[in-house]
């Protein structure tokens, strides 16, 4: 408790180029821009193979290459390939780890759409198309949710690895106050980002109230 309030009691970790504030906003930097990238891949994808039915094999690839992905060795190989002076180190690994959860929570929940709901979709003329955002993006959007949830929080647990390539985020109290044996600044670094990622755990809990269904909601609390 001590080093917490020696490390959020000094005024110059709150100010400069160094300062709390901006390590806050190149790690929520580094985090959004990773899970959109992912997001414009993983949705597509989810979407077509669970409407479809086909390539279902990608998805059981992805998930298995979530538990095997080794996101610190693949950013040393980036910079080892491409150099530092970059974000690509960093943002290269973060999708490639965001991308199995949204693209498997995706696939799932669209997939599990009840078939009677897509016969009846298809028998008020609807088209395939207008089935799928019209009924079935509606009733699979809280695994949807879930997926995105998961990604970012991942992500922004893992975004402290940008400053092992010279990067900020708030991964730099943690690096170099292990470097220095600054315990206090590698604490209250690890208390930032697991703050952050509680921040982001009750983002999401407060845009699936807004944005899902009541109907759907109940209906996936029933199931």
């Amino acid at each position: 408790m001590n080093w917490l309030i020696d490390f959020f009691g000094d005024s110059a970790n709150w100010s400069g180029s160094g300062g709390i504030p901006v390590r806050l906003l190149e790690h929520v930097e580094f985090s959004f821009a990773a899970l959109l990238l992912a997001m414009a891949i993983a949705i597509p994808l989810g979407l077509l193979i669970g409407h479809t039915r086909r390539g279902a094999v990608l998805v059981v690839v992805a998930a298995n290459a979530a538990r095997a992905l080794p996101t610190l060795g693949l950013v040393v190989l980036i910079v080892l390939l491409a150099g530092v002076g970059t974000t690509w180190p960093v943002l290269l690994p973060l999708v490639a780890l965001a991308v199995p959860p949204i693209l498997v929570n995706t696939y799932e929940g669209i997939r599990g759409v009840d078939e009677d709901l897509r016969d009846a979709a298809y028998g008020m003329g609807l088209r395939g198309g207008q089935v799928l955002l019209r009924v079935l993006v509606p009733v699979a959007l809280p695994l949807i949710l879930l997926g995105l949830r998961i990604a970012a929080i991942q992500v922004v647990a893992t975004a402290t690895v940008a400053a092992y390539v010279g990067l900020g985020g708030l991964g730099r109290y943690i690096i170099d106050g292990l470097a220095t044996k600054d315990f206090p600044s590698t604490i209250g670094g690890a208390v930032l980002v697991a703050a952050l990622a509680l921040v982001v755990q009750l983002a999401f809990a407060l845009l699936q109230r807004v944005v899902v269904s009541p109907g759907v909601s109940q209906r996936a609390r029933v199931r």
